[in-house]
């Protein structure tokens, strides 16, 4: 990732500004779809920004088994989407995002094929505060830097399965060893994150998403 997260202004602010401007993308009705909301945590390392990911334990009955993604869940009775993303990530891997910094949210994603739609709340947090505790949902923790996410070289077409069919989707190949293709959900949500970031940095409309980014099923996320 280039400097400019980091000239002159806390990264985190420069972020939370950025996002702010497109709060209005994040429709308040769910038009009858099951409402699920995840958490994007950032780290502020030495020379970069860091994103945490999950990697989902394996479970039979879930089709998602295995996959890395953001910690989150359904909506429960009564709960806004940034209240689920915090509750779900304490449950998962025990860290309270009410020590860290709200910074906004992303534009919400629809599935096509099923009834959800899924918020994208990030957080920022000094990682070096917390000792995540994985609960059996998930198998593994780590974090990867923006700089990584970025990197061209990373991106590619990657076969993939989902309950009982392979098909070819856009993906990351993440720097970490014996670790999933990044895809689906969590895939395009990084990929609106990276492409805010960079038409904020570069002002041309480059790589511009649409207010609401719609998903075929095997994308779903809950």
């Amino acid at each position: 990732m280039r400097n400019y997260l980091a000239e002159g202004k806390c990264p985190f602010d420069r972020i939370s500004s950025i996002l702010a401007r497109r709060e209005h993308d994040t429709a308040p009705e769910s038009g009858g779809r099951t409402r699920a909301a995840v958490a994007m945590i950032l780290h502020q390392a030495a020379y970069d920004v860091e994103i945490l990911f999950i990697e989902r334990a394996a479970h039979e009955l879930d089709p998602w088994s295995g996959h890395i993604a953001f910690p989150g869940g359904k909506l429960e009775n009564g709960e806004q989407e940034c209240q689920a993303a915090s509750r779900e990530t304490f449950e998962e891997i025990g860290i309270n995002l009410d020590q860290g910094r709200y910074l906004g949210r992303l534009s919400d994603i629809v599935g096509t094929n099923l009834p959800v739609r899924v918020s994208c709340c990030l957080f920022g947090i000094d990682r070096m505060r917390h000792h995540p505790v994985l609960n059996d949902e998930v198998r593994d923790l780590f974090w990867v830097t923006l700089s990584d996410l970025r990197d061209r070289a990373r991106h590619l077409k990657s076969t993939v399965s989902f309950d009982t069919r392979r098909f070819e989707v856009p993906a990351i190949r993440l720097p970490v060893d014996d670790k999933p293709m990044l895809w689906g959900i969590t895939y395009r949500l990084v990929m609106q994150f990276l492409c805010i970031l960079d038409e904020w940095a570069t002002s041309d409309g480059f790589c511009k998403l649409p207010a609401m980014v719609e998903l075929d099923e095997e994308d779903n996320h809950e």
